[in-house]
């Protein structure tokens, strides 16, 4: 008997996510808080609840896909929250970015209900979740692993088990400090170059194909050049997760010096309006500070 499935959280992210289970073949039962979004899927085919709750009473599996800490506890644990409707051997992907202490907290009261939890964190941004090519970074039992992994299969392409819970949340606040520092360095590469009288575009040909080439100059491209940066990953989002991996640091003694500084270049860019853009607008920060644009 096919398992049936929930999905909690229809974002940017969400959304698309969903809709790749849809395409699959999984009949969704879903909830966001502005139903807008649900009533889309729900002329698609999809099951629309009431609540997080409802969606538990209606999926053996249910996937939250939120946007921090605070909304993964309340949707899970909240009033008409997901464990209020779980039965014995339900099972919680939390799919969120939150920090790994909330992901352990909720795994025990998951656990005390009789259901388990995995949390299993994305890279690969709107463009991953859209072409169901994300990279998925899991933590938990090996066997609520292989239970969900047909589920990621359908919205990623690399589907990797890093340990125990919490460990998925561990592994995508490295992820997230390299992408963070990545696009940072190519941003003040194109401010250089473009300073110093050489075409944006051909900064980002000639770097793509030496040792200083990465995902981020391919993907964010368009965004760099056009300077229309409408939020595939909105920057206050990425602030949030450098926040999530510099308080593991200081959990884990460990000394992440550029990743501060580039923690404060995303909070001056909250402070002037621009954290709804895409984390790609880095680019501004830099040539503002260098008053030069590209």
């Amino acid at each position: 008997m096919a398992e049936r499935v929930g999905f909690v959280g229809l974002g940017i992210m969400g959304k698309p996510m969903a809709t790749n289970l849809m395409d699959a073949g999984y009949k969704l039962t879903v909830h966001n808080r502005s139903p807008e979004k649900a009533n889309e899927l729900g002329e698609a085919g999809a099951s629309v609840a009431n609540s997080p709750k409802e969606v538990a009473e209606n999926a053996d599996i249910i996937i939250t896909m939120l946007p921090d800490s605070p909304q993964v506890s309340e949707v899970v644990a909240g009033e008409e929250g997901v464990l209020e409707g779980i039965t014995e051997g339900s099972l919680i992907v939390d799919m969120s970015t939150i920090s790994p202490v909330v992901t352990e907290e909720l795994s025990e009261a998951v656990k005390e209900k009789g259901a388990s939890m995995l949390d299993a964190p994305v890279s690969g941004g709107d463009v991953g979740a859209i072409e169901g090519t994300l990279s998925i970074m899991v933590g938990g039992e090996q066997a609520d692993f292989h239970r969900a992994k047909p589920l990621f299969e359908a919205m990623g392409k690399t589907i990797t088990h890093v340990g125990p819970v919490g460990a998925g949340q561990v592994t995508k606040a490295a992820n997230q400090v390299v992408v963070a520092l990545t696009i940072e360095a190519v941003c003040e590469a194109l401010v250089l170059g473009s300073a110093g009288g050489v075409a944006p575009e051909k900064i980002l040909d000639v770097l793509s194909g030496g040792l200083a080439g990465n995902k981020v100059m391919e993907v964010k491209r368009e965004k760099f050049l056009s300077h229309r940066f409408d939020p595939g990953f909105r920057s206050e989002l990425h602030h949030k997760d450098l926040g999530i991996a510099l308080a593991a640091g200081r959990e884990y003694g460990v000394v992440l010096p550029v990743t501060a500084i580039v923690d404060q270049m995303l909070l001056a860019m909250r402070k002037k309006g621009w954290g709804g853009e895409d984390h790609s607008a880095l680019l501004r920060v830099i040539e503002d500070l260098s008053q030069h644009e590209i």
